[in-house]
C-alpha cells in the first residue's frame, strides 16, 4: 500500500531546531554556534586528517544524537566537519541540522565511482546535476525538477578554478541509494545520459538546497571503477586529503568574498 503524494509546500511538524533543543537539554551542552562554514565528509578521510595534522576537536555546540563535529583553522578559515556521512537521507538530515545550528555553506565531497572518465583526465569533480536514483530528494523538490548547483555559484566557481593548479573538472553525477544494485543496464543508462560518476549524497542535498534556500556545493574524488580493477580505491598521497582541503578552501573563498 503507497501513501498518497507528499506536498511539498507543507511545513514539517517534525522541526530539526526543535530536535537540536532536545538533544542540548538531554546532553547538558551550552548555547553557540558552530562554524559558518561546514563540511561533509563521507569517506571520514580528511576529517582523520584534520585531527590529526591541524589539532581539530570536537565542537560543544554540536548537538547530534548521531554524530560529532570537528572544527579546524586552515589558512586563517575556520571550518567544522563531520565524518561518514553516507547515503542521501543521512547527508540531508545532516544538514537539516547544521543549517538550524549556524552552517551558511555546507561543502560536501565524496568517493565517487568512475562512469565516464572526464575528457581532462581530472579525479576532483565539481558537480553540477545529479540525477535522482534516491528516495530523499522526492521529499523537497518534484520529480520533475532537476537537483542541480545554483547557476550563480557555479560562475563563481568557474572563474575561481580558473586561476588555480589544481586539477578540477565538471560533470554530472548519478546518486543512487543502493550502491549494490548498480547493474550494467543502469551503468549504460548513465553512461548515455552523459554521466561522469555515481555517488550515494549529492542529489538529496542539492534538492535540499534549492527547496529550502541554503548554499550547498558538492565535489566528487574519482577513486574507483566499483572495483572492477585491481589497485582501486586509491586516493592519493595522504588519501587525497592536502588536495580536498586546498580545494574546499578555494570554494568557500570563491563563494563567500
Amino acid at each position: 500500500m503507497a501513501l498518497p503524494p507528499k506536498i511539498l509546500t507543507e511545513a514539517s511538524v517534525f522541526k530539526p531546531t526543535n530536535l537540536m533543543r532536545e538533544a542540548r537539554r538531554q546532553k547538558s551542552l551550552p548555547d553557540g554556534n558552530i562554524p559558518a562554514l561546514c563540511i561533509l565528509d563521507p569517506d571520514g578521510d580528511l576529517r582523520a586528517y584534520v585531527v590529526d595534522r591541524l589539532q581539530a576537536s570536537r565542537c560543544p555546540f554540536w548537538a547530534c544524537y548521531h554524530t560529532d563535529l570537528y572544527t579546524f583553522n586552515y589558512r586563517g578559515l575556520s571550518f567544522g566537519i563531520i565524518g561518514q556521512a553516507v547515503g542521501a537521507s543521512f547527508a540531508v538530515l545532516l544538514a537539516e541540522q547544521l543549517f538550524v545550528s549556524g552552517c551558511e555553506l555546507l561543502l560536501s565531497i565524496t568517493s565517487a565511482g568512475v562512469i565516464q572518465p572526464p575528457a581532462g583526465g581530472e579525479r576532483l569533480i565539481l558537480i553540477d546535476e545529479a540525477l535522482r536514483d534516491e528516495g530523499t530528494s522526492y521529499h523537497y523538490l518534484p520529480a520533475d525538477q532537476p537537483a542541480r548547483l545554483r547557476p550563480d555559484l557555479y560562475d563563481r566557481l568557474s572563474a575561481a578554478f580558473a586561476q588555480t593548479t589544481l586539477s578540477i573538472g565538471r560533470g554530472r553525477s548519478w546518486t543512487t541509494d543502493a550502491p549494490y544494485r548498480e547493474t550494467q543496464s543502469a551503468i549504460d543508462a548513465a553512461s548515455q545520459l552523459g554521466v561522469t560518476c555515481v555517488e550515494m549524497e549529492s542529489a538529496a542535498l542539492y534538492a535540499f538546497a534549492e527547496s529550502q534556500g541554503h548554499t550547498v556545493v558538492c565535489f566528487a574524488h574519482l577513486t574507483n571503477t566499483m572495483a572492477q580493477t585491481g589497485d582501486d580505491f586509491e586516493k592519493g598521497e595522504a588519501n587525497g586529503s592536502r588536495e580536498a582541503l586546498e580545494l574546499l578552501y578555494l570554494t568557500a573563498g570563491a563563494i563567500c568574498k
